[in-house]
């Protein structure tokens, strides 16, 4: 066990280089699963990751000293110590956060540490694969449905031009090199039609075009693939009651409004200022 002590004795757990990094990887966690936290809960987060800037994503305050200032910022107005152990308790499962115990020099319990965790997008991706990641395993009927439901969906002003690709049946291999792999790889197990996957990449880029000098690119990216999921789910669950490519761009302008301000004024004023 860890022998309670100064935060620098933790610096080493840290696992970011810059604040920047770490604002980044908070962002795109929160992106997909802000949802999963009450309000209070999200304070108690959001205190913690500003708690953890010295020795980028380490923090080793005592929760009694994180209620405080949470009490002080809400003039009054906290949070209880249940619902932060709540929070603690959901960061762990979500894998975002480590919590390590320490014990005092002369015995007993010391404070924790707590250790914010980098997100790989691609290990973090959930969506259902078979074995040979080319099919979802559900049912080739559903996954055609969605197909289908697409094909007609999708089209734009340049209907003529993607009819035509899509006659030529050019799978996911010939999407343009512009829209992200990693969104491809997302998209092509339900999707597997080029002109498919570029025209929901579109809507994405119109969203984002005015952002892209405060955003970076793997926000917009991991926040896309957590929308395309929610648009699926929703889907099977016959919850859409427009388009599914309507639904995903909702989708991704809501969750791209939670991750934007998840960052610190500091951060965006900073961004913003370059």
């Amino acid at each position: 066990m860890l022998v309670a002590g100064r935060i620098e004795n933790f610096k080493d757990f840290s696992k970011f280089k810059t604040v920047k990094k770490f604002n980044n990887h908070i962002e795109m966690f929160l992106a997909e699963h802000k949802k999963d936290f009450t309000k209070g809960e999200l304070v108690a987060f959001k205190r913690l990751v500003r708690f953890s800037a010295k020795y980028v994503g380490v923090a080793n305050a005592k929760i009694g000293t994180l209620l405080r200032a949470i009490n002080e910022k809400g003039n009054g107005f906290g949070i209880s110590r249940s619902t932060f152990e709540r929070m603690l308790r959901k960061a762990k499962d979500l894998g975002i956060l480590s919590v390590e115990n320490t014990a005092k020099s002369k015995g007993g319990k010391g404070h924790n540490v707590y250790i914010f965790n980098t997100i790989d997008v691609l290990k973090k991706e959930k969506l259902t694969y078979c074995e040979d990641h080319e099919k979802p395993c559900d049912s080739k009927v559903e996954g055609h449905n969605f197909e289908r439901e697409t094909s007609n969906l999708l089209e734009t002003s340049n209907t003529k031009k993607i009819n035509k690709r899509k006659e030529t049946h050019l799978d996911s291999t010939f999407t343009a090199s512009y829209v992200p792999k990693e969104f491809v790889q997302a998209v092509k197990p339900f999707f597997n039609h080029a002109a498919t996957i570029e025209d929901l990449w579109k809507s994405v880029f119109l969203d984002t075009k005015g952002i892209k000098n405060i955003v970076e690119p793997e926000i917009i990216t991991y926040t896309a693939i957590a929308a395309f999921k929610q648009a699926i789910r929703a889907s099977k669950k016959g919850k859409i009651r427009t388009t599914l490519a309507a639904f995903f761009t909702g989708t991704f302008k809501n969750l791209m409004d939670k991750a934007y301000f998840a960052i610190p004024l500091e951060e965006i004023h900073e961004r913003i200022s370059h």
